[in-house]
């Protein structure tokens, strides 16, 4: 068993506790999103849907965790990879656990702007962002400067542009993934 601060991962599961299980979701978190990434790929939309469903399915059923049959961490990992693979099947990533425990949709928007803007060596000017928001494909460009610049709620964005709110966030997530590998290979 792993120690970090006193506790194993394994205590902090069977602890069946709200304090115990966020001190596990914190250190495991980034093994968890790196795991994930590695598999997915640049589609971080779907390694951080990928990544509540996970802690969300392993708080709801960590009442079946065996520490005899291994470590917690391979337990979760046991999880994401159970859950990439259905995704795969099915098209899309699982949700129910979320629902159920009555989890908020993540919204990727804000942390990926917070990854953009916290980025080291970060040399873009706002012009240069302008124009690489300006080659984005019509749809997105839309969409990221309605999110974005705009500050307006997918429901909003979704009624004005006539789609349902999925595909709105679809294409906020795919404008900002776009625009961050266009800095990435300027970097």
């Amino acid at each position: 068993m792993r120690m970090i601060e006193g506790r194993a991962d394994e205590e902090l599961l069977a602890a069946g506790d709200a304090q115990a299980f966020g001190l596990l979701y914190a250190r495991r978190l980034p093994l968890v999103r790196a795991y994930l990434r590695r598999q997915v790929g640049p589609r971080e939309d779907v390694v951080l849907d990928l990544v509540a469903e996970t802690f969300a399915r392993a708080l709801e059923r960590r009442g079946q965790f065996d520490a005899e049959r291994g470590a917690a961490v391979s337990w979760l990992l046991g999880i994401a990879h159970n859950l990439l693979v259905d995704a795969a099947r099915r098209g899309r990533v699982a949700d129910e656990s979320r629902r159920r425990l009555g989890m908020d949709p993540i919204e990727l928007i804000d942390e990926e702007l917070v990854r953009v803007d916290e980025r080291d060596g970060f040399g873009e000017t706002a012009a240069e962002l302008r124009r690489y928001v300006s080659e984005l494909p019509p749809e997105q460009r839309e969409a990221v400067e309605r999110r974005v610049l705009e500050e307006h709620s997918y429901a909003a964005m979704a009624e004005q542009i006539g789609c349902s709110q999925q595909v709105a966030r679809k294409r906020v997530s795919r404008g900002l993934a776009a625009l961050r590998e266009r800095i990435e290979e300027k970097t």
